[in-house]
């Protein structure tokens, strides 16, 4: 059984997307009217970037257990454990805690996709949250 609400690892699954999306910045000062560039630099990676900052937020917010919870599906989902292994996995992200935890998932390249793997190992899906169902 999870210990954190599927819907939330499922908005920081699709927040990971949207900030894994993101490009090298092409024009550091875009112009003051960003509809005569087509809006490009919301794909651009600033340092500023709000889709960050809203998914460093919305991790740090959560309860001990629901962070040890996400550590432990992207490790499983990246394949360090398996789905029996889910206590391990939890336990060895609970003493692995030693700064925020939202800097840790975050400078994991691919985080959304090892979170839905992790996910789908342990019988769950974001396929209601993605059709905008919940």
């Amino acid at each position: 059984m999870l210990r954190i609400a599927p819907e939330k690892i499922c908005f920081i699954v699709l927040k990971a997307r949207e900030f894994d999306a993101k490009v090298e910045v092409v024009e550091p000062n875009p112009g003051s009217n960003p509809s005569d560039e087509d809006m490009r630099e919301v794909l651009e990676d600033y340092d500023d970037d709000a889709v960050y900052d809203e998914l460093k937020e919305f991790i740090g917010a959560q309860n001990e257990d629901e962070q040890v919870e996400l550590v432990a599906l992207t490790w499983i989902g990246r394949g360090d454990f398996e789905k029996s292994e889910v206590a391990e996995a939890r336990e060895q992200a609970r003493q692995a805690r030693s700064g925020p935890t939202a800097d840790y998932l975050l400078g994991i390249p691919l985080l959304s996709d090892y979170l839905e793997m992790g996910l789908d190992q342990l019988g769950e899906s974001c396929e209601e949250f993605k059709l905008g169902h919940l």
